[in-house]
């Protein structure tokens, strides 16, 4: 197959083509590289693991039906990072025939637990740190400790995935359990499924109720699929009443699972129920540059803030974003900066809309010049405060579409001459006095956004 690999490789970008929208094929597989084959295996190069991981969450069945109808499934593809360009772009003639670095290591066989989930790399922020205490707290204990069964509920992308997997993984590692099974809910409706089609039920039971802990994801999945539920239902029990640890997932609170077994919603309340929210800006934040510095990918801080205040309720969506970020720039060989961010995610991210109404600017310019907001309506006649006030009816008649009439009125009931006198002084200030000026565009930006 060594002359042919290259041949058989376009096989499988040909048909994943067919099967995903251009843009995408071009942002993913595009940077992609056929490095050379191993007897039945094909040495595909990937930028980073990032870019690695995003084709396995989103693509690997695309990949797996290609390869299956090329091949018969005989045929099997590692992944492997390429360096980068020693100038510090990524060029995509430096990454051709550069051989492996290293192999990416994928789910453990027996745990299916990918090890890459860990406490250590879990960043922890005010939202998330009462479910890593306590999955922690599992981790160093399972079935020992009030918290079994411990159920972890939050929105998608925010991290329950990582915390499920890091159990796992700590467990083995210190060598606190023997025998750990993580598995989507999906999975284990379909292993049993099967089990009922092969009359293998008695392996079903004995491969789920064997195990020291149990790591089930998306348990919502199970809502309406009532022999699925009671097959669970024993499975809980079996390994409770044995005292093995439990750990679940799910994208809502347990008791607000529809068409649930009232049974299967009061045992997982037995345990210990947490959530997790999004994080904070600063949370996001440190998340960003935690996955660049673990993958070697030199992002710029105003890039990284900037991912991090437009992407703000899933964590899976920011590392997206700086995935393909990063992809863009694999294919082009260029620099990333804030500039070529905005652009590529643009329709990713839309920049909020800033509505400038009259209250906005009254609020601004009295917080800009340290006065009480009242003071602007009220019949003030300061020097200070009259200032303010004719600054902020000038602005009103910039901003807004406001008729002058309307503009006096939400100033304590002011003539319409009155707004027309501030713009015309306002207006002579500004042409006469050039840190004046200045300052009004300042006032003017902030309420631009």
């Amino acid at each position: 197959m060594k002359s042919d690999y290259k041949e058989i490789w376009q096989q499988v970008l040909d048909s994943v083509q067919q099967k995903i929208p251009h843009e995408s094929f071009l942002t993913w597989f595009g940077p992609l590289r056929c490095l050379d084959s191993d007897n039945s295996i094909l040495n595909i190069g990937v930028p980073n693991r990032f870019f690695y991981e995003f084709l396995e969450a989103h693509y690997r069945k695309q990949i797996s039906e290609a390869i299956e109808e090329i091949s018969s499934g005989d045929l099997k593809i590692k992944y492997h990072i390429m360096p980068a360009a020693k100038s510090g772009k990524v060029s995509p003639k430096s990454q051709i025939i550069e051989p492996v670095n290293r192999p990416l290591s994928g789910y453990d066989e027996k745990t299916q637990i990918n090890p890459r989930y860990s406490f250590d790399n879990f960043v922890e922020g005010d939202g998330n740190s009462f479910a890593k205490a306590a999955a922690l707290a599992v981790a160093e204990a399972p079935g020992k400790t009030p918290f079994n069964p411990l159920f972890i509920y939050g929105s998608t992308g925010l991290g329950k995935t990582h915390l499920l997997q890091a159990v796992g993984n700590f467990a083995v590692s210190n060598k606190k359990a023997k025998r750990i099974l993580f598995a989507t809910s999906e999975k284990f409706m379909n292993d049993f499924i099967f089990a009922i089609k092969a009359y293998k039920t008695t392996d079903f039971s004995r491969t789920y109720r064997s195990v020291d802990i149990l790591l089930l994801d998306d348990i919502q999945f199970f809502q309406g699929k009532e022999r699925t539920q009671l097959e669970f239902f024993h499975t809980f029990n079996s390994l409770y009443q044995a005292g093995k640890q439990i750990v679940l997932t799910s994208d809502r609170p347990h008791k607000e699972l529809d068409d649930f077994d009232k049974r299967l919603i009061s045992r997982i309340g037995w345990g210990l129920v947490s959530d997790i929210q999004p994080p904070d800006f600063e949370t996001r934040l440190a998340i960003v540059q935690k996955r660049a510095d673990q993958e070697g990918i030199s992002l710029p801080d105003d890039v990284a803030e900037f991912l991090s205040r437009s992407i703000k309720e899933n964590i899976r969506e920011l590392e997206s974003a700086m995935i393909r970020l990063v992809a863009h720039c694999s294919i082009t060989g260029t620099d990333l900066n804030l500039p070529l961010a905005k652009e590529v995610l643009k329709d990713l991210i839309q920049e909020p809309i800033i509505v400038i109404s009259i209250d906005l600017i009254q609020h601004q310019v009295a917080d800009h010049f340290k006065i009480p907001y009242d003071s602007l309506i009220a019949r003030n006649r300061k020097k200070d405060v009259a200032h303010a006030r004719q600054i902020a009816m000038f602005l009103c008649t910039e901003l807004t579409n406001s008729s002058l009439q309307s503009i006096g009125l939400h100033f304590g009931n002011r003539d319409h001459s009155t707004v027309i006198h501030a713009r015309n002084m306002i207006s002579h200030e500004i042409t006469s006095n050039t840190e004046f000026g200045k300052e009004i565009d300042k006032l003017r930006a902030k309420m631009s956004g």
